[in-house]
């Protein structure tokens, strides 16, 4: 039974959705050959703040910010999303695609403060600014967030 409070840190990330797929160019060198690197060392940090949910803050979030957001939900036994902060990995070609599927999915998880950073991407950041106005807190140097 999940305690009041709890901060956990999410190890290796299950992929369960059917578009985050990952960083398909990313590569790495073992025993002399290279080859695709997953990134299965992709991690999150979780806490549980008492009355509110869960806050969980990313990396860069390479196995995908909805994988990450259900995870921290499956390690905790915790519905409740109170605030999601970090890389959301949506830049670029490979992943500007997404971003609405990842939009749609923060519509059911509902969290109370959206917060994608550094490698989330303008575009993504733009978007997730028009569809959660109430939510969404822009992040920059000096940023301070209540929780």
């Amino acid at each position: 039974m999940p305690t009041d409070s709890m901060i956990a840190v999410t190890g290796e990330v299950e992929r369960v959705t059917g578009f985050e797929k990952g960083l398909p160019n990313a590569s790495m060198e073992r025993n002399g050959k290279i080859e695709q690197d997953m990134i299965l060392d992709d991690q999150a940090l979780v806490i549980r703040i008492k009355e509110k949910g869960l806050v969980i803050i990313s990396g860069c979030s390479h196995a995908g910010i909805i994988n990450t957001v259900f995870y921290a939900k499956a390690i905790t036994g915790v519905d409740k999303i109170h605030a999601v902060l970090g890389g959301f990995h949506l830049s670029g070609p490979i992943f500007e695609p997404i971003i609405e599927k990842t939009i749609t999915e923060f519509k059911e998880i509902k969290p109370e403060i959206i917060t994608p950073m550094h490698c989330t991407g303008w575009e993504a950041i733009k978007r997730f600014s028009e569809k959660f106005s109430s939510s969404f807190v822009l992040n920059s140097v000096g940023t301070r967030i209540a929780l």
